[in-house]
């Protein structure tokens, strides 16, 4: 059964829900946000650049990944206004 995702139209709320997920997939590999070692922000309106790097910023506190960002048309679906591509060096 497939459920129905309601996706809020805030640039905050999509951040988070990224952030959260990025940082739920490196604690499942082993990792603390703090293997962080790099981002690429993709964003729809640069109105909303600092709301979002704002709350990026929650999560990297103390982390100093290289950081680019870009503001494109659009995103793979109409709705997303931030997607955040991040790469983690997790020791073995």
């Amino acid at each position: 059964m497939m459920g129905v995702i309601l996706l809020v139209m805030d640039p905050a709320e999509q951040t988070h829900k990224v952030m959260k997920n990025i940082k739920q997939l490196i604690e499942e590999t082993g990792g603390t946000m703090n293997h962080l070692v790099k981002i690429v922000v993709y964003i729809t309106d640069i109105k909303n650049r600092e709301t979002i790097y704002q709350v990026i910023g929650e999560y990297t506190k103390g982390v100093y990944p290289v950081s680019t960002g870009l503001v494109v048309e659009r995103l793979a679906r109409p709705e997303w206004l931030v997607e955040i591509d991040a790469t983690a060096v997790i020791p073995t």
